[in-house]
């Protein structure tokens, strides 16, 4: 096919194959790309986990069913999507909201380099002993703006 601009028009030209070269059914094409789309051994563990786990989400406990089940992710326990046990001990499945709320508090405890999560309990608000108000939490995300340079 060949593209041509004249006086603001586009103009295309065809240009035929030899339709006997190719023995192919329409039938023998729809086949290959369905071969081609089928997911790789190992990367079904989404299906694997449903069925073993339940449509109902670890944290919060919504259940859903065949119409919402893309709603539900499989999370991996020990953050490595590669490790997928055939018992399934390192999946759980979260919907979307307790999904990212998982990922977002790894986040925000390691931008705030762990602290709280030794503890198990999250850093809020703690009155700190020199009485500014702010708590823990405002004074670091003070600091973290002024290395911001903000």
């Amino acid at each position: 096919m060949t593209f041509g601009n004249k006086g603001g028009r586009v103009r295309a030209t065809v240009t035929r194959n030899d339709r006997s070269k190719s023995t192919k059914t329409a039938e023998d094409v729809v086949r290959e790309i369905k071969a081609g789309m089928e997911k790789p051994a190992g990367e079904d563990y989404r299906e694997r986990s449903l069925a073993m786990h339940g449509l109902v989400c670890a944290r919060c406990s919504r259940e859903f069913d065949h119409s919402n089940r893309h709603l539900l992710t499989v999370h991996h326990k020990d953050g490595n999507h590669h490790n997928n046990p055939a018992d399934g001990s390192n999946w759980e499945n979260l919907c979307a909201y307790c999904h990212d709320d998982v990922h977002s508090r790894g986040l925000l405890g390691d931008y705030f380099e762990g602290s709280g999560r030794d503890k198990g309990s999250s850093v809020v608000y703690e009155e700190e002993p020199s009485g500014s108000g702010l708590g823990v939490l405002g004074k670091r995300l003070q600091e973290a703006m002024k290395k911001k340079g903000k």
